[in-house]
């Protein structure tokens, strides 16, 4: 049956991010988009941190982005420096740049690894210009310095989620997604095809459609509570459950990346935004009571709190399909991989991008649905298993919950992917794997999986010719980061707050 009109259930950040995307066909008339909300729901607004694929987002949509970060207080993010994780005390930072770059086919952290055997003292991040622009407090772009011979800044944002959905709501408005104000009631299906009809509001409105985005988080109200889609858990493995979340003042220039404490049964993150901090504290509510994570909280803020702690409940893991019948669910309503790595609001950009790949105004056909629920499924389990990595790479001996992560189980392929690592120092991003070889090295040595050996073609390189290339990347970095300006100048004068 083809499809005129496309109904997305539910506003928030996925919401308005999936009627942005869907935008298009209402701006060309080609189909109706609807967005049925109700402003007496609330939207879990922890997600206020991104990673470089959401920029690319954003630009598909064709946003400016110095208005939208003027308009939802964002920053730049640089990457995420995780404290306490390998083992206490101790600190690394995850870039999202690479670590110098491949010279002859060989990966740079296997050249560093070389020169490291040999007694050189120089550490990996001397190599990552995020990094250090990251140490001191600086943001730019290296199109911004005039020269072809630096390397690349790559960056996401932090931002007010609640603010970016508003910011979506203006820009999809505008392009012809009609917005209906209500709460579902009742949810009909077809009695022939099980697909989902129609939707009864409260106030008595029928909303018919063709095609249904859930977008109405946990509860999943088309997905799971209409079609009964089932759920994998997957909290042997991710056994945080729990957060409290609280924003507090900002009493400095934001720093321009993230920052993720671990504490004895989780972590803590705070997310720098021109207004305002964004803090919270996960935790497994096995290994610590609910009274005990909120104090640990509030006594770890670096301002004054601006509301009351807010909590959230969650279970790790994913709905069996993502696409059930005519119905796709996005962000919340499709799983939950807590935001240690920042990937909620990714998961909702590529699930809309996955969505429009796929999708047919002729209709809906199984291959579609098959082809989706596949890649969607290989996507989570990539990401879960970079997750477990911060939980079980871990010495940490001071807490029942470490003692746990650190000897549970983990999946066959992150063992597989350790196990590689630490003979030769090989890492493979599998096809369009998320996390690059930078992104696992720098978990793996920043916690303690050092490798063994390194690739052997290293060795076979003109280590003339290296040693000055290697040199040279040092110094290109150094002369990109000496010339920025602090990341505060930077968005004083790029994308200061609005005020309307």
């Amino acid at each position: 049956m083809a499809i005129k009109t496309i109904v997305i259930v539910g506003g928030g950040t996925a919401g308005w991010m999936s009627a942005a995307a869907f935008s298009k066909f209402a701006q060309t008339k080609e189909a109706r988009v609807i967005l049925v909300e109700s402003e007496a729901i609330g939207t879990v607004g922890v997600g206020e941190a991104t990673i470089p694929p959401f920029v690319q987002f954003n630009q598909m949509l064709g946003i400016n982005e110095a208005e939208m970060l003027s308009f939802v207080g964002g920053t730049f993010k640089l990457g995420i420096q995780f404290v306490n994780w390998g083992k206490q005390e101790d600190s690394y930072f995850h870039p999202f740049g690479d670590y110098g770059y491949q010279i002859d086919g060989v990966g740079f952290h296997h050249i560093w690894m070389k020169y490291r055997k040999s007694g050189d003292p120089r550490p990996l991040f001397l190599f990552n210009a995020e990094t250090i622009a990251a140490q001191y407090r600086k943001f730019g772009r290296t199109e911004d310095s005039g020269r072809d011979d630096l390397p690349p800044i790559n960056y996401a944002y932090h931002l007010d989620a609640v603010k970016y959905a508003e910011f979506l709501r203006y820009f999809s408005e505008k392009r012809g997604v009609e917005r209906i104000e209500g709460m579902v009631d009742t949810v009909s299906l077809n009695n022939e095809t099980g697909d989902v009809d129609s939707l009864l509001l409260k106030d008595g409105q029928t909303i018919e459609g063709d095609f249904f985005i859930d977008c109405t988080g946990f509860r999943g109200l088309l997905i799971e509570q209409a079609l009964k889609t089932g759920y994998e858990d997957w909290t042997h493995w991710l056994p945080c459950d729990r957060a409290w979340a609280v924003p507090c003042e900002q009493e400095e220039d934001p720093l321009p990346y993230t920052r993720a404490t671990a504490h004895s049964a989780g972590w803590q993150w705070r997310v720098p935004l021109q207004h305002r901090l964004g803090n919270g504290h996960v935790f497994c509510s096995s290994f610590m009571d609910e009274q005990e994570a909120q104090d640990i909280l509030m006594n770890n803020l670096d301002g004054k709190p601006l509301a009351d702690p807010k909590q959230l409940r969650f279970v790790t893991g994913h709905r069996k399909k993502f696409w059930n019948k005519n119905v796709v669910a996005i962000g919340l309503a499709s799983g939950f991989m807590e935001p240690l790595e920042s990937t909620s609001i990714h998961l909702i950009s590529t699930g809309v991008a996955k969505l429009l790949a796929t999708f047919s105004l002729r209709g809906v056909s199984d291959v579609q649905r098959n082809t989706y629920n596949r890649l969607t499924h290989k996507e989570y389990c990539r990401i879960r298993d970079f997750l477990v990595l911060h939980y079980h790479a871990t010495t940490r001996d001071d807490s029942e919950f470490w003692n746990h992560c650190r000897t549970m189980s983990i999946p066959d392929t992150l063992q597989e992917k350790i196990d590689l690592s630490k003979w030769n120092g090989q890492i493979f991003r599998e096809e369009d794997e998320l996390f690059t070889s930078t992104s696992w090295s720098a978990v793996m040595l920043g916690q303690g999986i050092a490798p063994d050996g390194y690739n052997p073609l290293a060795d076979v390189l003109d280590q003339e010719s290296l040693k000055k290339e290697v040199s040279e990347i040092e110094k290109s970095i150094k002369y990109l980061v000496y010339h920025m300006p602090s990341h505060g100048d930077y968005l004083r004068k790029y994308c200061p707050v609005s005020t309307t």
